[in-house]
């Protein structure tokens, strides 16, 4: 019986995968058929071996598709990471990344600042991700590298060129060097979770300072304030083929709903995700304005913030780190670098604008004293729609974490700059992109 089927299967992935040529081929079998009935038995070549010999040519032909795997704690995620990401999916055609878990991030490298539910919607809102594995272990044991070749069909393992050490100073990767399934990715410069970090305690640290400035009768040292914000400048160098590399390089079609959403997008977190998914599901194309430094700047501040010179440090990353984090998310179409505070009709024309949109939950919902609606003529024109925000979190509350838990993030952030000084001193170039 099984014989039976096997000898007749190519019948039906026949029928499955061709029917149209198949239906083809059959009716002139039957007329042929016929025709050597009719003729006196003229010899005709055998249909199955025609059709076995095309069918199992493109079966043979179809390409193994690679699947490659990539880990991390994806705290703070930033360009960095969804440029290795990018990277990695280069390497294979499917994307598996692991997320590790807050026991294992603490236990190698102190308290992860977002939870694990909060890194899973990071790590699966990236473009480049098909699949996501929670919480995996921080080294790549025995046991998981099998779990990962066996269960997940893993053909590649990828990390970065940076060094991944154990608290007793192996390398978390040797196993898969060691059988021949790793494969080398080139670090990101200019940005880290580390960075970040320290660009918000730095922000900590100044505030302080102000305010004991202003409490006391002393001038506060220009220069110690200059070389304490330049400690934490970003070392990022944009350039056109990252960002390139980041878009989609569509745009609308003739007749598309396109969405607009703007905003700083600082610090970018799973609320931004969650509010950008949601508006893409009320168009075809999302188009999303990233403000300028300068606008963030000032429309995160209180009027009195303002003036007290609280707001230096205000946005965390800087516009084009913004802009990658948002070109980086898989439901974003396209981003406009620098948009302005109002939505014009200039603008709402030039883009084809159908609907503007504003979520609930923001750092820039109330405006200064003398500001004007910058969704005035959105509404005058009935185009206008305010989301509810699916997340609470924002871009204050993620700093505002690390401020109370700091003296552990300080501690952590010492450690990492031990290892980060290193790499830097023994850097050589790596080929990639």
């Amino acid at each position: 019986m099984t014989m039976e089927y096997e000898s007749n299967s190519w019948i039906w992935d026949g029928l499955y995968y061709y029917p149209h040529f198949f239906g083809g081929l059959m009716l002139t079998a039957a007329l042929l058929g016929v025709s050597t009935s009719y003729f006196g038995g003229i010899g005709v070549f055998s249909l199955p071996h025609l059709w076995s010999d095309c069918f199992h040519k493109k079966k043979c032909g179809k390409k193994k598709r690679v699947r490659v795997y990539m880990d991390g704690c994806f705290d703070l995620m930033h360009y960095g990471h969804a440029n290795a990401l990018r990277q990695a999916k280069a390497l294979g055609d499917e994307l598996v990344v692991g997320v590790v878990s807050d026991e294992e991030i603490i236990a190698n490298k102190g308290p992860p600042v977002l939870s694990m539910e909060e890194r899973l919607a990071l790590v699966s809102g990236l473009k480049w991700v098909d699949e996501v594995i929670a919480n995996a272990p921080y080294a790549i044991t025995e046991q998981f590298m099998n779990r990962l070749f066996n269960e997940h069909k893993i053909d590649y393992i990828i990390h970065g060129d940076d060094p991944c050490l154990l608290p007793d100073g192996t390398d978390a990767y040797a196993l898969a060097k060691k059988v021949g399934r790793y494969k080398q990715i080139k670090r990101t410069e200019g940005v880290s979770s580390t960075d970040i970090v320290g660009r918000i305690l730095s922000s900590m640290e100044d505030t302080k300072a102000c305010e004991d400035h202003n409490n006391a009768s002393l001038p506060r040292d220009p220069l110690r304030a200059i070389q304490s914000k330049d400690a934490h400048l970003s070392q990022f160098l944009p350039t056109s083929r990252r960002i390139v590399q980041f878009s989609n390089c569509k745009g609308p079609g003739p007749n598309a709903r396109v969405v607009y959403i703007d905003g700083a997008f600082d610090l970018f977190h799973a609320g931004h995700v969650e509010i950008l998914k949601k508006a893409r599901q009320l168009g075809d194309f999302l188009l999303v304005g990233i403000y300028t430094d300068q606008i963030v700047r000032f429309s995160t501040l209180s009027e009195f913030d303002a003036l007290e010179h609280r707001g230096s440090y205000h946005p965390i990353m800087h516009l084009h780190e913004r802009s990658l984090s948002v070109l980086a998310c898989r439901y974003v179409d396209e981003v406009i670098i620098g948009a302005p505070w109002e939505v014009t009709k200039d603008m709402i024309t030039t883009f084809n604008i159908c609907l503007v949109v504003h979520g609930t939950v923001s750092e820039t919902n109330t405006p200064l004293t003398g500001q004007s609606d910058p969704y005035e003529v959105a509404k005058s024109m009935g185009i206008f729609q305010l989301l509810e925000s699916p997340k609470s979190i924002t871009t204050t509350s993620v700093a505002q974490r690390i401020i109370a838990n700091h003296e552990a993030y300080m501690k952590r952030n010492a450690k990492k700059a031990v290892s980060e000084k290193k790499y830097y001193e023994q850097k050589m170039f790596v080929s990639g992109d």
